[in-house]
């Protein structure tokens, strides 16, 4: 990966974080959007970036060299309590990205990825239409196939959770699907 050398804030738009196996498959670890940082590694000493960064909707970022963000988390102390929130709410995500992976099908997946997507669970209201994004992309945060999330896109258009106009709109009924046991 490239140096790890700053945090990088996003402004507008969303980008997702990616990492690419040995074997050349890619996974996509994040979708993230605006008020969301990344490459906060750095600040811990990671001296490489893990993933890589791609604009997934026309994005502008505000790039922080780590001694800036440094100096800024010392001295102040409001930025430094939106960024701790920030990384608290980050690392409770990826472990419920974990539980997600190890114990739910590959359909409750991606329910929870459209939701997650749309902005469900978040602070303000959540934005029912997503940004452009490919069914490659939705396999590869999923953990399966293209195939499978056409099948289970299909599925969700057929139960009216989703509908398909030019992006894709989550309707509300679609939470069911995910609090179902």
């Amino acid at each position: 990966g490239d140096p790890a050398a700053s945090v990088i804030y996003i402004q507008q738009g969303s980008v997702k974080l990616s990492v690419v196996s040995e074997t050349g498959k890619e996974a996509v670890v994040a979708v993230l959007m605006p008020g969301d940082f990344f490459g906060e590694g750095c600040l811990a000493g990671q001296p490489l970036r893990m993933s890589t960064a791609t604009a997934v909707t026309p994005a502008t970022v505000l790039i922080v060299d780590k001694r800036t963000m440094l100096e800024m988390l010392h001295r102040q102390a409001a930025f430094s309590d939106r960024f701790i929130a920030h990384m608290v709410a980050r690392n409770i995500r990826i472990e419920e990205d974990l539980v997600d992976q190890l114990f739910n099908s590959s359909e409750k997946r991606l329910a929870r990825t459209l939701l997650l997507l749309a902005r469900y669970g978040k602070h303000g209201t959540p934005q029912p239409v997503l940004p452009k994004v490919s069914q490659e992309v939705l396999a590869e945060m999923v953990g399966t196939t293209r195939s499978r999330v056409n099948f289970f896109m299909n599925k969700f258009r057929k139960l009216g959770f989703i509908e398909y106009n030019g992006g894709i709109t989550i309707n509300t009924s679609l939470l069911s699907l995910v609090l179902h046991d």
